[in-house]
């Protein structure tokens, strides 16, 4: 399906189901030279802590190390805004895959060097969920 750019993150609604979505996601990510350093299950901490229930939400925190290396090499308070979350969620029934748009996170830091960087992880970010949303 067709991804749409909102103020901060890239997004798109797939027809995939919700862990058909994930494990894709997961396999590119790795394609693309992430790696997953945290993953948060924001379904279940809501089910757990607070006795909410809602559809599947999932984060993970995506990281390319060669490209975090050189960034933090420029910024090293650049760690604040890291790892890149990729989002899969489900919403009235509809799976959607989301990521940060890394060219805006990295605007925060006000460094023009910083940007061949953002534009490279945002190049990659927008595949990753362009290629999950697409069956």
């Amino acid at each position: 399906m067709r991804s749409i750019l909102h103020p901060f993150t890239l997004v798109a609604t797939t027809p995939r189901a919700f862990d058909d979505a994930v494990g894709r996601a997961r396999e590119v990510l790795a394609e693309e030279g992430f790696g997953i350093l945290c993953e948060i299950d924001v379904a279940a901490t809501l089910r757990d802590r607070l006795g909410v229930e809602r559809e599947p939400y999932l984060i993970l925190g995506a990281c390319n190390p060669p490209y975090a290396h050189e960034a933090l090499e420029l910024e090293p308070d650049l760690g604040t805004l890291l790892p890149c979350n990729v989002v899969v969620y489900v919403d009235d029934g509809l799976t959607h895959i989301s990521a940060i748009d890394p060219e805006r996170l990295l605007a925060v830091a006000d460094r023009p060097e910083l940007e061949p960087i953002a534009t490279e992880i945002h190049r990659r970010l927008q595949r990753v969920v362009d290629r999950v949303a697409a069956c």
